[in-house]
């Protein structure tokens, strides 16, 4: 292990704590989190939330753990067509039995898991019929 000066080491903590928790963090490839965050807005993603449930629509703004999303459907049951995830929702979208809310213009979320969906998804999930009781 280095001897390191008292200095030194708060530095590296300091330099540290800016990596894990700060909303400009670098990736492996030199990205920011921010870049990352640009990249997303626009796209039609699943969003899995901490307590608001799944839901789908278009990014309009991200920010570390927290999105705005317009066209927003709440995904009140749902059934991919192949497989089992929201991984898979997102490549091969919903089946008829599904279960998807009218949209909203738009929602803020706190999500958990933000996944891009492949055209064949979005087709999918905006053909759904709004579910009402």
């Amino acid at each position: 292990m280095n001897d390191l000066t008292i200095e030194q080491a708060i530095e590296q903590a300091k330099e540290l704590a800016n990596l894990l928790g700060s909303n400009n963090t670098v990736d492996s490839s030199n990205n920011t989190v921010d870049s990352l965050n640009n990249d997303i807005i626009g796209k039609k993603c699943i969003i899995r939330t901490y307590s608001a449930g799944v839901w789908f629509g278009e990014v309009l703004e991200k920010t570390k753990d927290e999105c705005v999303i317009g066209k927003a459907r709440r995904l009140y049951y749902w059934k991919t067509i192949k497989g089992i995830s929201l991984s898979e929702v997102s490549l091969y979208g919903l089946d008829d039995s599904s279960k998807v809310q009218a949209p909203v213009n738009k929602v803020w979320l706190q999500q958990i898991e933000l996944i891009p969906c492949e055209e064949v998804a979005i087709k999918s999930i905006e053909a759904l019929e709004n579910y009402e009781v």
